[in-house]
């Protein structure tokens, strides 16, 4: 049985320089270098060079640079984002350039094995560590209360994640950090993957939108911890992508609709909902019922964040629901490690506009720090090369830039929560700070700036673009990509449980907020009726055995899921279009035949 469906996924850019990680900048000598002079003897009155890695203040690096030449050194390589470079001098020259102006730390290179970086991984040194990202948007000023008086850190903001599940690793472990709605994954037929992150990115994206590692006190006042954009805001955690991030248009549109019925709930402030994927749909937005789906909850109160799309500058469409304009549409932006915007660029892989519909911001997605998985299926996968310092992996897309802008608007709403999504949107999109360096259809307004839009005015606006009545095809929105059990293609107007599906009763049904009764979603059982638990915090929705027939024609009763294989044989996922959930694929390797633009992982540039 082998199944074709959506794949979670955000765009990765990594090679050897990955382990540029360390406080003391400890690096795997490059070849030139590693030869038995490399770490430096005398003999007689010859002195042998030896390689150090000088980090240096921003703006610092030409002249530090010129003073090693000048005293008889060799520049081996400049490490653009993290203010970083390795060279070659002997040891004494070495340690008189510490007196140097604009020198933070000189430190001798040596050949480390990657688990060694764990103690000494600094994210004050890395240009691409949340802690920079916090910075290079501004955030960790509204942490401290730069403007505001008091900190604003997202607490008492829930933000929905809808995703490839949340597995409580260190910084999303705290009592009540994530909350799990419904399992509507494959996965949710076994209690031991249930709700849990078996494909990698959902938790990724939760770290970037409100990781938060367990200590007290001020997040700002802690460099060294590590932080999504609203550290005390709560993820809502709707799994809905398997170990492959294999899902369907079906299941997407149910997890929305649940957080918009129980967004109110006792306990409950559903106020962002965050979309790090997109279907190449085969339908303009106002007849799209996933994009529907996701400006219905726009209009009912919830700021929706969706990814652009990560095909590069081929289409000049953003991926749906994206191309919604009701939406929040993120692009990704390179701020190569630095806090200016003036070195910025918009990488090639972020999906540009057609001038009418161009994504609304750019946020930080590349090579960005998150919260690893252990065992995962892009750990086992991608781990040799993306993960750093145990805990962290690397990643790049319009993933990560959407998880970035949906911190940041849990920031403002917990500011001002009387903000409707339509005023949180031109707050944002009003205080961006532009990139010189694009146009428009590549940054939208430029890069988000939460500063900016904490001390700006609220501003008396609202969206009058045509809405969407949803009364297209489910089959459309699909995008031409489908699941496939036992070799039956899920196609035309049915869910994955092989019910009909009516674009029109559902749109109705959706406004009135009556999608769901209880479990039971389009008249199939999805979920448990009730929580389990007496409160939301550390309590999760009771898992539901699919009883019900599949599309298929199958029933889902007494199928199991054991390391990636339903009933002993394998599901084989592709992603929508190529496209994986607005990303590509974490190693740059072809997915379904098509190769992801730009680099891979293993071979491609980091910066």
């Amino acid at each position: 049985m082998d199944v074709a469906a959506t794949a979670l996924g955000g765009r990765h850019r990594l090679g050897a320089a990955v382990v540029v990680a360390a406080a003391c900048l400890t690096l795997v000598a490059p070849a030139a270098a590693a030869t038995s002079t490399q770490h430096g003897t005398q003999h007689g009155t010859q002195v042998i060079p030896r390689t150090f890695v000088l980090r240096v203040d921003e703006g610092s690096m030409d002249q530090v640079l010129a003073r090693v030449r000048d005293l008889g050194g060799v520049v081996e390589r400049r490490l653009g984002g993290i203010g970083a470079a390795v060279v070659r001098l002997d040891a004494a020259t070495a340690a008189g350039l510490r007196g140097t102006a604009g020198v933070l730390a000189v430190t001798e290179d040596a050949p480390v094995a990657l688990q060694a970086l764990t103690p000494a991984y600094d994210p004050t040194a890395d240009g691409s560590s949340m802690l920079s990202i916090a910075k290079a948007t501004r955030a960790t000023k509204a942490w401290s209360g730069w403007s505001t008086g008091y900190a604003v850190t997202g607490a008492g903001v829930d933000v929905a994640l809808i995703d490839s599940g949340v597995t409580p690793v260190t910084g999303l472990a705290g009592a009540g950090k994530v909350v799990n709605g419904p399992d509507l994954s494959f996965e949710s037929q076994n209690p031991d993957t249930r709700y849990l992150d078996t494909f990698g990115h959902g938790t990724f994206m939760a770290g970037v939108i409100a990781g938060h590692d367990p200590y007290s006190g001020n997040p700002a006042d802690n460099p060294q911890a590590y932080n999504g954009i609203a550290p005390n805001a709560r993820i809502i955690s709707l799994k809905v992508a398997d170990a492959r991030g294999n899902t369907d248009v079906s299941q997407v549109i149910a997890a929305i609709d649940w957080v918009v019925e129980h967004r109110r709930d006792p306990g409950m402030n559903i106020r962002v909902l965050n979309l790090s994927f997109g279907t190449p749909s085969l339908q303009g937005y106002r007849y799209d019922p996933l994009a529907y789906a996701a400006e219905t909850a726009w209009r009912k109160g919830i700021v929706v964040v969706v990814s652009a799309g990560n095909d590069g500058t081929g289409t000049g469409k953003l991926l749906n629901p994206a191309q919604d304009p009701y939406v929040l549409a993120v692009g990704a932006d390179d701020t190569q490690g630095t806090t200016t915007v003036l070195d910025d660029e918009i990488p090639a892989f972020s999906t540009r506009g057609d001038g009418v519909r161009n994504p609304d911001l750019a946020a930080p997605g590349v090579s960005v720090q998150g919260l690893r998985v252990p065992g995962s299926y892009v750990d086992q996968t991608y781990g040799s090369t993306a993960a750093f310092g145990e805990r962290f992996f690397r990643g790049s897309g319009t993933s990560q830039a959407a998880a970035v802008v949906s911190g940041a608007a849990a920031l403002l709403l917990q500011d001002r929560p009387s903000l409707t999504p339509d005023q949180v949107k031109a707050l944002l999109k009003g205080s961006a700070r532009d990139l010189s360096g694009a146009d428009q259809q590549a940054q939208g307004a430029g890069l988000v700036n939460v500063d900016g839009a904490v001390r700006s005015y609220t501003p008396s606006t609202r969206q009058f673009f045509a809405t969407s009545t949803g009364t297209g095809t489910l089959d459309g929105a699909r995008g031409g990509v489908r699941l496939s059990l036992n070799g039956v293609v899920l196609q035309g107007e049915k869910d994955i449980m092989g019910k009909p599906y009516s674009t029109a009763t559902n749109a109705t049904l959706q406004l009135n907020e009556n999608s769901w009764v209880g479990g039971t979603w389009n008249g199939s059982s999805w979920a448990g009726s009730s929580w389990a638990g007496s409160s939301w915090a550390g309590s999760s929705w009771a898992g539901s055995s699919w009883a019900g027939s599949s599309w298929a024609g199958s029933s889902w009763a007494g199928s199991s899921w054991a390391s990636g294989v339903w009933d002993g044989s394998s599901w084989a996922g592709s992603s929508w279009a190529g496209s994986s959930w607005a990303g590509s694929s974490w190693a740059g390797s072809s997915w379904a035949g098509s190769s992801w633009a730009g680099s891979s992982w293993a071979g491609g540039s980091w910066r």
